[in-house]
């Protein structure tokens, strides 16, 4: 009996003025059902489909190189990982960020998760890379002495 596997990621990418743009991959295929007995290898295989799913994603976003230019990507969306033995893959926030941003949104009556979803496609703070958190702190500290520290 064959063995399906569906795999699929999203990602939104925040823009100037408010603006974004986002993209998702979704990779669906049947496998023999024999790789069920052999977790190892099963595991491989759905490791190679992230990264296959991964690339195309970052290609997407990226326009495929056609038409935007290197500055107006990120660093993290300029080139796409080709495999877990990428040299430089970008970090993820720090334990600091992560408190920072749950502290400053109970603080703001913000709902984390929903604004993380909405923004970045996410579920989780830890998700976020560190630029992408301390971009995200910044702007919910500007926005809160734009209000004048009070909600």
């Amino acid at each position: 009996m064959p063995l399906k596997l569906n795999i699929g990621l999203s990602r939104k990418i925040g823009e100037a003025n408010y603006g974004s743009r986002g993209a998702s991959v979704n990779l669906e295929m049947e496998l023999e059902g024999a790789l069920v007995s052999e977790p190892g290898k099963l595991q491989q295989r759905i490791r190679q489909c992230f990264d296959l799913v991964r690339t195309s994603l970052a290609a997407e976003l990226n326009g495929n190189g056609a038409t935007n230019s290197p500055q107006e990507r990120s660093p993290e969306h300029q080139k796409p990982p080709s495999n877990g033995d990428q040299a430089n893959p970008p970090r993820r926030a720090t334990q600091s960020q992560v408190k920072a941003l749950f502290a400053i949104t109970k603080a703001q009556r913000i709902d984390l998760a929903e604004l993380l979803q909405k923004r970045f496609c996410i579920s989780r703070a830890e998700d976020l890379t560190i630029k992408e958190a301390s971009e995200l702190i910044d702007q919910l500290k500007k926005n809160d002495q734009k209000a004048g520290g009070r909600r």
